[in-house]
């Protein structure tokens, strides 16, 4: 088989002290990749320093990692894409590994899990309780786990990133990109991988709790787009049990006297009822504009060949 296309993106800020690194790491382990540098509005000397290194550098004035992932899936073409951080926590060497997987097996998405940590200050326990919290929460209500939901380190095919509709600004991308995955029922692979703490002069951007509400939100607002049956029945059933909190001592009193002393709250609970209901057929809308939504991603998906088909003149 011919050599595939392979783009290396490092999207950052403020990564003067480890993008070179990062840059020769990944020069190293794939030699004939093209590596990108997209800088968002540093304030250091990242960009000089990635060109310098050798990286064709461009630039996202909007700050967020989303908002880079974004155009760096819509700039760059190439048949596989490394996705990797600017701030040398992920190891380079193992892309070779992830890009065979991904070709071998056919996959759109091979993880790089940070299941291997070399410092307890590479890998904080507020981040690891988060990302655990997360995993879970996602496959409680996606049916599907994964072992590292967060983890910047990916390898991807071009179907799977030219089919991506980007929404997410900040960090909830990954989040984003394993939904995606998730609701075209794509095939992807989890590989462990060593996860080391920045070099001195690095700082990471990631706040624990600010981030990881965000993260959350972002994974509650997806449930809400991709599975709304589920997203507003759960929202009006738990309407429908406050309605029956508040009204069932009314019953009981109607019952005895045949009187309904409350008046005020037998409104209430009627209009709580009748949102519970309202919200169950906005679930049953929604889910039927889901779908259509759905055949429409899955076409945009199907435009583009499997990766080892993607690859020119391969067999």
């Amino acid at each position: 088989m011919p050599l595939p296309n392979i783009a290396v993106l490092l999207p950052c800020r403020n990564e003067a002290a480890a993008i070179a690194d990062v840059v020769a790491g990944f020069r190293g382990a794939m030699p004939g990749a093209r590596i990108y540098v997209y800088d968002n509005e540093s304030e250091d000397e990242t960009a000089a320093i990635a060109k310098a290194a050798g990286a064709i550098v461009r630039t996202e004035g909007r700050p967020g990692k989303g908002n880079v992932v974004r155009r760096m899936f819509a700039d760059v073409e190439a048949d596989i894409y490394i996705m990797a951080d600017g701030d040398d926590t992920y190891e380079t060497q193992r892309a070779p590994e992830m890009v065979d997987l991904l070709l071998r097996d056919n996959l759109d998405m091979v993880v790089g899990c940070r299941t291997t940590v070399e410092s307890a200050a590479a890998y904080r326990t507020g981040h690891v309780l988060g990302n655990a919290a997360l995993n879970w929460l996602f496959a409680a209500v996606f049916g599907w786990r994964v072992a590292d939901m967060l983890s910047g380190y990916r390898v991807l095919s071009r179907r799977m990133v030219k089919s991506f509709p980007t929404a997410e600004a900040g960090f909830g991308i990954e989040t984003e990109l394993t939904v995606h995955c998730f609701q075209l029922r794509m095939p992807i692979a989890e590989v462990e991988t060593h996860y080391r703490a920045r070099p001195d002069g690095s700082e990471s951007k990631l706040n624990t709790w600010r981030d990881g509400i965000r993260i959350l939100w972002t994974t509650l607002s997806l449930l809400r787009h991709v599975r709304p049956l589920l997203f507003f029945s759960v929202a009006g059933l738990m309407l429908a049990v406050l309605a029956l909190a508040l009204g069932i001592p009314l019953v009981a009193t109607y019952m005895e006297t045949g009187l309904v002393p409350r008046l005020p709250t037998a409104m209430i609970v009627t209009a709580i009822m009748m949102l519970s209901f309202l919200s169950l057929a906005c679930g049953l809308v929604l889910e039927s504009v889901s779908r259509g939504r759905l055949e429409a991603k899955r076409m945009a998906y199907l435009r583009y060949a499997a990766p080892r088909q993607s690859i020119p003149d391969a067999d």
